[in-house]
């Protein structure tokens, strides 16, 4: 049973990734974006992470996609009736393509290297949860008791990061004032 769940949210996840790259609709791929982070998060449950799955549930799905679905019905503007022809290649992928092997090389090489160094972390880490026998635990506790021992440095150095962040996207939309020197003309 466990197994015909995980290939389900397999076959869901992927899909519905597949179709966030391939349709043309913003708003289409929003909602198959939706499709994806709802199938991931059923593979974090079936890997006992609960924390995970409610996380990437409360966070991407209920704030991060809810916030670009009222982004593109807010910026949405009616296309012109000039454009007729909807069969144009997408211009990004067709700028991509006029190096023909630089661009996909480069590509494939960065990815490429950054999957072998981040399977070589993985290999090399000591992760003392995955000790422990494998159960039906809640991992809120550990998670919890971890972050405020042992990685409280790191946890509090990524929410300095994050107030420095939220900070420095305050000032940049802010509206600039006009200096004296426009005023007078």
């Amino acid at each position: 049973m466990i197994q015909l769940a995980f290939y389900a949210f397999s076959i869901l996840t992927l899909g519905s990734a597949l179709a966030v790259l391939l349709t043309r609709n913003v708003l289409y791929a929003a909602f198959f974006l939706l499709l994806t982070l709802f199938g991931v998060a059923g593979l974090f449950v079936l890997a006992s992470a609960d924390f995970l799955a409610i996380a990437q549930i409360m966070i991407y799905v209920g704030g991060v996609l809810v916030l670009v679905i009222f982004g593109i019905m807010l910026t949405h503007k009616p296309e012109l009736t000039t454009n007729t022809n909807s069969q144009q290649p997408n211009r990004i992928a067709s700028k991509n393509r006029s190096g023909i092997m630089s661009g996909w090389v480069i590509a494939l090489l960065v990815s490429g290297a950054l999957f072998v160094a981040l399977y070589t972390l993985l290999a090399r880490a000591n992760f003392t949860i995955l000790s422990r026998p494998v159960g039906w635990q809640s991992t809120m506790h550990t998670i919890g008791k971890q972050l405020m021992t042992e990685y409280v440095v790191p946890f509090e150095i990524a929410g300095i990061l994050l107030l420095a962040a939220l900070v420095g996207a305050t000032y940049l939309a802010a509206p600039q004032p006009k200096s004296s020197h426009d005023a007078t003309r």
